[in-house]
């Protein structure tokens, strides 16, 4: 087994990282030391970086040593140092201590390897102290950045580095991997593949949680449900609870994991009051997982509008007979009433109202008026709303 194994879909970029980290060539390009990775949501750039990562902390040549391979799948690798983050922006603080220790000589492996998830999520101000890092990296370092595209990134960061983009994988592809890692039928696997639109990790979340494929079935009755400004109105605030159960369900576990490690290592048993000397570390970490809690929330919401925009991009195929394949084939029935009820401009206009959505909410709109206006739409059956 090798560290490219759990990747799937992706042969072009595979091809490209293992050049790049097996023996070089005299001559070859193949090896640099600033490399992008860019791709849509679930596409695996995260999971690609610790491949590519796993693959130059072995030994040259090799690219499936195990103890290597675990110890940069648990992020413990004495020469691998990692900056990902779970709140709504990068700090400048973070950076710059990942900046500080890329200066450190490996101290086992062949490069000592900086990892980015969500580049995109720095500002220009936090961008400016990593790029001094790419003009000069050191001779055996390596960065590898994650972001969605490279317009992401500012363009002095962008000219420093190499770029590899990655494609969707196909819905065959996802359900192939979901039913050889999860364990699930292949029914189950190749609806989850489909209704996550081939997002690996959404994928494995429908697969496996019935919780999971309830909130996303109700997501979507409630919109086909919408005839009255009123329902709409309603099916909004309905929604934002349901994005808030699913970033409960995905942070409060952790959070209380986090919080019971953080009174071990202050030697505070469980029941026993926090001694006022170290409640400022606890209220460290809660001020941490607030923020991991607001872009799970905000993650939750998005989640949702793509939900619906799959579900009116399948009612616009109806309604232009296009005879294109389904994303929520498991409600076809559903789909071809409200096909027939409504006319194919009215449809665009609702995919217009909730692809505007999803814009306002990650601008920091307030997340109720920015649904109220999309669900208003779908009500309404009225593109004019959108010169508003």
């Amino acid at each position: 087994m090798t560290v490219w194994d759990e990747l799937t879909g992706q042969d072009e970029a595979i091809a490209v990282f293992r050049a790049a980290a097996g023996p070089q060539v005299p001559g070859s390009e193949s090896m640099t030391h600033s490399w992008l990775i860019t791709g849509p949501p679930g596409s695996g750039r995260s999971n690609l970086a610790y491949a590519f990562a796993a693959a130059l902390l072995s030994r040259e040549g090799v690219d499936s040593d195990p103890a290597t391979q675990r110890q940069v799948e648990a992020k413990t690798h004495p020469d691998l140092a990692v900056l990902t983050t779970e709140k709504v922006i990068i700090s400048i603080e973070e950076v710059r201590r990942l900046v500080a220790s890329s200066h450190f000589s490996p101290s086992v492996g062949r490069y000592r390897v900086m990892v980015i998830e969500d580049a995109d999520r720095m500002v220009e101000r936090t961008s400016n102290v990593l790029l001094k890092a790419l003009e000069e990296p050191p001779e055996r370092t390596v960065w590898i950045l994650c972001a969605p595209s490279e317009a992401d990134l500012i363009p002095t960061i962008r000219s420093r580095v190499r770029s590899v983009r990655l494609r969707v994988p196909r819905v065959e592809e996802v359900a192939k991997l979901i039913q050889r890692r999860d364990g699930v039928d292949a029914a189950t696997a190749e609806r989850a593949a489909r209704e996550a639109q081939s997002h690996i990790g959404m994928a494995h979340r429908l697969a496996t949680n019935e919780d999971a494929r309830e909130r996303r079935h109700e997501t979507l009755r409630l919109a086909l449900g919408i005839h009255t400004v009123p329902a709409a109105v309603s099916a909004a605030a309905r929604l934002l609870e349901i994005a808030g159960d699913d970033a409960k369900a995905i942070t409060l576990e952790r959070d209380e994991q986090e919080r019971a490690h953080a009174l071990r290592s202050l030697g505070v048993e469980t029941g026993q009051a926090v001694p006022m000397a170290l409640r400022s570390q606890l209220k460290t970490l809660e001020d941490d997982q607030k923020r991991r809690a607001t872009r799970s929330l905000r993650d939750g919401l998005d989640r949702i509008l793509v939900d619906l925009l799959s579900l009116y991009r399948d009612i616009l195929l109806g309604q232009l007979h296009s005879g294109l394949s389904m994303i929520n084939s498991a409600i076809q029935p559903q789909i071809d009433a409200a096909a027939a009820a409504t006319k194919p401009e009215v449809t665009v206009a609702v995919l217009d109202a909730l692809a505007t959505a999803r814009r306002r909410i990650s601008a920091n709109v307030a997340p109720a008026l920015a649904l109220e206006a999309a669900l208003i739409t779908i009500a309404q059956g009225d593109p004019s709303i959108l010169n508003g």
